[in-house]
């Protein structure tokens, strides 16, 4: 249990983190954050979810409260709980829909809890735009967390409020932006992060956008020193305000497993060698199909470097039936299950991260001092990279893949 009990504690935080583990993860780290000030914690989540924040969790005094997701929900599979596990992305928001369904019961199980500990105030998931109408009924400030750093809230909002994507001509010309003049963006680094206008996923939209507006603040997994211009600006020109409380990655223990999994005595073993590797992983989330996974398979076995490839089962099986594993035998793994990022980009023999440049996995590489070859593929993820890039300058484009290589390849 965690050495803090929360029986005393003189604040009482609620959270309810969204149904993915992008969005989970960051969330079970803020609990170990707010625990370490001596606050009590209480977390909400679906049924399904339980499991794993609970074996996250289970050395503190985190209280956990799961709530069923809702049964029969438009176009979202049975048994479905997190978008990790829906069959395409395109059901986001009919999931995200489906979610408001819970509010009555959440509000049931709040009128409980603030009866037993009154409750100081929730951090709440932006995707969860409900949860604001349940926290204002029972008078609680809600705190929004969206996941995203400050440069891509800023830079949206530049680009949206000045209608700069409007003076485009195609989808990949570049576009000054305006109140960040040394920045230039496309349409394309947007195409993945709005909705249709004209489809009825804009509702949802609308409906998140506003909550947040109307929240106590935002809750930000960075720091100040990594993005001060943009924290500075948001919050001289803006309400609600932002608050970092990043990088939260860090506030996890860093416990050394009793027996090494295979790709870290794989690693070792690399390191021992000399060898220089490259880290190659594209999350939980996005759909990588398996004619281009098929290519960057070829790029692998091509390069001559050494990599470990972490492959969700289903990816694998477009190209591990063509021998593939055993072409790149010594100098090559293919890791088909979840694993701690964190213990493979500590490694010492890990020089480089071919990522998809989610925010977890960016910030992460960032602590680590790893070097990012950006392959960005869905939501918000095209401007991460164009601050890991062009802002931060601690990666590279994935056009820029033959040059990372080749100097891989040469150790």
């Amino acid at each position: 249990m965690d050495t803090y009990s929360s029986k005393f504690s003189a604040h009482h935080v609620v959270l309810f983190p969204f149904m993915s583990k992008g969005h989970i993860i960051p969330i079970l780290n803020l609990a170990r954050l707010l625990l370490r000030r001596g606050m009590a914690v209480t977390m909400f989540t679906t049924t399904g979810n339980r499991p794993f924040i609970a074996e996250s969790l289970a050395d503190t005094s985190v209280f956990i409260i799961d709530i069923p997701f809702p049964q029969n929900a438009p176009e979202i599979p049975p048994g479905v709980e997190s978008t990790d596990l829906l069959p395409s992305m395109s059901l986001f928001f009919s999931f995200c829909k489906a979610t408001k369904q819970m509010q009555s019961m959440v509000e049931e199980k709040l009128q409980g809890l603030v009866q037993v500990q009154p409750v100081s105030f929730m951090v709440s998931d932006g995707f969860l735009w409900w949860t604001f109408e349940s926290a204002t009924k029972f008078g609680l400030p809600r705190l929004v967390f969206t996941g995203m750093n400050q440069f891509v809230s800023c830079v949206s909002r530049a680009v949206f409020e000045d209608r700069l994507l409007d003076r485009a001509e195609s989808d990949d010309e570049l576009i000054t932006v305006t109140r960040f003049p040394w920045i230039k963006v496309t349409r394309n680094d947007f195409n993945t992060v709005m909705p249709n206008p004209n489809g009825p996923t804009m509702e949802v939209f609308i409906d998140q956008v506003k909550s947040m507006s109307n929240s106590s603040g935002y809750i930000v997994n960075s720091f100040y020193e990594l993005e001060k211009v943009y924290i500075d600006n948001w919050n001289s020109e803006k309400r609600p305000k932002v608050w970092c409380v990043g990088p939260l990655c860090l506030a996890e223990p860093e416990l050394e497993p009793q027996k090494k999994p295979f790709w870290i005595q794989w690693l070792d073993q690399k390191l021992a060698q000399g060898c220089s590797v490259l880290y190659v992983a594209f999350g939980s989330q996005a759909e990588v199909p398996s004619e281009q996974l098929q290519q960057i398979a070829m790029g692998l076995q091509e390069s001559k470097a050494n990599f470990l490839w972490v492959l969700r089962k289903k990816e694998s099986e477009s190209i591990l039936d063509e021998g593939f594993e055993e072409t790149v035998k010594g100098r090559g793994i293919v890791v088909k299950q979840w694993v701690d990022q964190r213990q493979i980009l500590k490694h010492q023999c890990i020089e480089g991260f071919l990522s998809h440049c989610g925010w977890n996995s960016a910030l992460e590489s960032i602590c680590y001092g790893v070097p990012i070859l950006a392959w960005p593929m869905i939501a918000e993820q095209a401007l991460n990279a164009r601050m890991v890039v062009e802002e931060i300058k601690v990666g590279w484009l994935r056009w820029l893949w033959q040059t990372v290589m080749d100097r891989l390849g040469r150790r």
